[in-house]
C-alpha cells in the first residue's frame, strides 16, 4: 500500500461523526463502542439517548442526521416487516439531504421482503454508497435476546424444528459494520454473514449446557402455537404474527447453509458458537442471579 493510500484510508476511518440508529440495541451498542474506540465521533441514537431517534417517530430523523458523514440503521422491528420499504425510503431521502456519504444497512438473510426494503433506501439515498450486511440469527439472542429467559428457565421454546442455522456472533457483525462505515474494504458492497457452522436449535441448547453446567433443552412448537405464547406475555396480536410467520419461513430450511461472509471481510474466521457460549458463560449472561 503506497502512502497515499494509506493517509486516504485513514482519513476515511476518522471521518464522521457518524449515526448509529438503534444504538443501545443488540448491534448498535456494539458498532458504537468500536467506532469510539476507533476515535470516530459517534451519535448513538435512540428514544431516551441524548440523540434522539425513534423509529416511529419521522420527525426526529433530520436532526439526529445533520451533519453526519455516515449512519448505520438497524430498522426495528425487522426489515422485513410492513412498513419498512416506506420507512426507507424517507429514511434515504432525509439522509441524502443532510449530506451523509456512507449508509451501512442491517437486514435479513434469505429475507425477501428486506430486500424491498433494501431496494427503497438505495433508491432514496442517491449517490451514497450503500452496504448491505444480511445477516443469519445472532448468537447473543441466547444470551442478550428473546432467547434469554428460556435458557435461564431451562427450556427453549420455538417454532424452528429440526432446521440448523448458521447463527452468527454479533461481534463478528459489528466488526464488518465498522470496516464499512470507515471505508474499508468491503463498503458498498452486499455481505451475508453467518458463523463457521450450522447448529440446530437443540445442538445450540446442548452447546449451552456444556458451557453453563446447567440443562437446557429446545422444544419444538409451530408457529401459531408460538404466536399464541408472545400473547401471552403481551406482544400484541399482529405483531406475535408477524414473528411466528417470519421464524417459520426462516427456519424452513433455505439459510442453512454457510458463507465465508466474515473472513472475506475482516481476513479471520469468524467467531464459532461454542466460543460465543464459553464467553457468555464467563461473562454471567445466563447467571440467573444476575438476570
Amino acid at each position: 500500500m503506497t502512502n497515499d493510500m494509506a493517509k486516504q484510508r485513514q482519513e476515511s476511518r476518522t471521518a464522521g461523526p457518524v449515526l448509529v440508529t438503534s444504538g443501545t440495541g443488540k448491534t448498535g451498542r456494539r458498532v458504537v463502542e468500536r467506532l469510539a474506540a476507533r476515535g470516530v465521533p459517534v451519535r448513538s441514537g435512540s428514544r431516551g439517548g441524548e440523540v434522539v431517534f425513534d423509529w416511529a417517530d419521522e420527525s426526529g430523523w433530520e436532526a439526529a442526521l445533520r451533519g453526519a458523514d455516515a449512519a448505520y440503521i438497524a430498522y426495528y422491528p425487522d426489515l422485513a416487516a410492513p412498513g419498512a420499504p416506506e420507512a426507507m425510503t424517507a429514511f434515504g431521502r432525509i439522509a441524502r439531504g443532510c449530506g451523509a456519504r456512507r449508509l451501512v444497512l442491517l437486514s435479513g438473510r434469505g429475507e425477501p421482503q428486506a430486500v424491498v426494503a433494501e431496494e427503497a433506501l438505495r433508491a432514496a439515498a442517491g449517490d451514497a454508497e450503500l452496504t448491505v450486511v444480511r445477516s443469519a440469527f445472532f448468537a447473543q439472542n441466547f444470551s442478550e435476546g428473546a432467547l434469554l429467559d428460556g435458557v435461564l428457565a431451562g427450556e427453549l421454546v420455538f417454532p424452528a424444528g429440526s432446521t440448523a442455522e448458521p447463527f452468527v456472533d454479533a461481534g463478528d457483525l459489528a466488526d464488518v459494520v465498522v470496516a464499512a462505515l470507515c471505508g474499508e474494504d468491503g463498503a458498498g458492497q452486499v455481505h451475508e454473514l453467518t458463523g463457521p457452522r450450522l447448529l440446530t436449535f437443540a445442538e445450540a441448547a446442548a452447546e449451552i449446557t456444556r458451557a453453563t453446567g446447567r440443562e437446557v433443552r429446545y422444544l419444538a412448537v409451530t408457529a401459531p402455537q408460538y404466536a399464541s405464547m408472545l400473547e401471552e406475555f403481551g406482544v400484541p396480536e399482529a405483531e406475535a404474527d408477524f414473528l411466528a410467520e417470519l421464524f417459520a419461513m426462516l427456519l424452513d430450511g433455505h439459510n442453512a447453509t454457510v458463507t465465508e461472509g466474515v473472513k472475506h471481510t475482516l481476513e479471520r474466521d469468524a467467531t464459532s458458537f461454542t466460543d460465543f457460549a464459553a464467553e457468555a458463560a464467563r461473562s454471567g449472561a445466563w447467571d440467573a442471579s444476575e438476570a
